[in-house]
């Protein structure tokens, strides 16, 4: 099935990409220099990799990090000033004509264009100054997977290339064999499946740099087993939508050991104590695991800037495991295409 190949070929993915872009990235970043602020257009999956932009180039790189609002672009056609701006839009197929609407119009506007795509020939690419290939290949399957880990990656590579940091690079450089690591969890997820087949509403729960793991998590549920997962962020969850949560309610998280651990960690206690959720987590703590209904325990050692992109693999395992255990077809999720073509 594509998507099962898909998501075992991410750690090669990564390695050639780290292998080929390296250069071309080190380019581009001599070339544009640090920005005052970098403006990002994207949909869907690619704007989850957005919301990791906005987490790592903040916090590593000082840049402020905005999310456009494509539609001011392409249907009220009153768009922001984007004066100084980096504007970067962020596609698998580099063909959605709202992104597109707001690179031309970056480029009117006389800003430094960026397409990061998987697609070197597409408009995207072509109405852009600069070009990043992800190179996931061919992806057959609907839902984006190892298109995701590579917007990932690249995200993670001009970090590394904009701060020209050593350390950065070696931790980037160990992210194939975690990945690697990571998906041996796949016999204790398929085992964890069966117990969520007739779910049909969950929330799901990320912070920090995992913000967008739980929305990507959350989208491969909806789009692949027709489940309404809810993202939040912790410290949002607890602004109201906790109340959700009573006994056997599931809960999805991902918790890795970090600077939001340990608001992470005391949200789930409470809601496996206070709340008797069902708990299925995702973290390299072996302590808050023993909270867990179904563990999933990340290799040790990820440096946390680096969690989401390992981090996601048992989570896109889990959201294709459960397809198979509820009788959908992973590789044709109903009313979907590969490509989507929005204004």
């Amino acid at each position: 099935m594509p998507l099962y190949d898909e998501i075992l070929e991410q750690p090669d993915v990564l390695t050639g990409l780290l292998n080929s872009q390296q250069k071309n990235i080190k380019g581009i970043v001599n070339s544009v220099g640090i920005p005052k602020g970098i403006f990002i257009a994207a949909r869907g999956t690619s704007d989850n990799a957005a919301r990791y932009a906005k987490y790592v180039w903040g916090s590593y790189n000082r840049i402020p990090v905005t999310l456009a609002t494509p539609s001011l672009f392409s249907i009220y056609n009153k768009p922001p000033d984007l004066s100084g701006l980096l504007v970067i839009g962020i596609s698998q197929s580099g063909e959605s004509p709202d992104i597109l609407a707001v690179v031309e119009e970056a480029n009117r506007q006389g800003c430094s264009t960026l397409a990061i795509t998987n697609q070197i020939d597409s408009p995207l690419a072509n109405q852009s100054a600069y070009l990043i290939d992800i190179q996931a290949g061919s992806e057959l399957s609907v839902a984006a997977t190892k298109s995701y880990s590579a917007q990932l990656g690249v995200i993670a590579m001009l970090s590394a290339a904009w701060n020209n940091h050593e350390d950065q690079w070696k931790e980037i450089r160990a992210v194939p064999g975690l990945m690697s690591q990571a998906l041996e969890v796949e016999p204790q997820i398929r085992n964890f499946a069966p117990r969520y087949r007739y779910m049909n509403q969950c929330v799901v729960l990320g912070r920090g740099y995992n913000y967008a793991t739980a929305y990507e998590w959350s989208l491969k549920l909806k789009e692949l087993t027709y489940v309404v997962a809810q993202p939040y962020s912790s410290a949002d969850f607890q602004h109201g939508p906790i109340a959700l949560v009573s006994n056997g309610f599931p809960v999805f998280a991902i918790a890795p050991q970090g600077e939001v651990f340990a608001d992470m960690a005391e949200l789930l206690k409470r809601l496996k104590q206070d709340h008797q959720a069902d708990l299925f987590l995702i973290s390299d703590n072996k302590a808050v695991l023993e909270l867990a209904d179904c563990p999933i325990l990340l290799p040790e050692g990820i440096p946390e800037w680096l969690t989401p992109i390992i981090g996601i693999l048992p989570a896109q395992l889990f959201s294709y495991h459960l397809t198979l255990v509820k009788r959908i077809d992973p590789d044709a999720p109903r009313g979907l295409t590969k490509v989507t073509r929005t204004n």
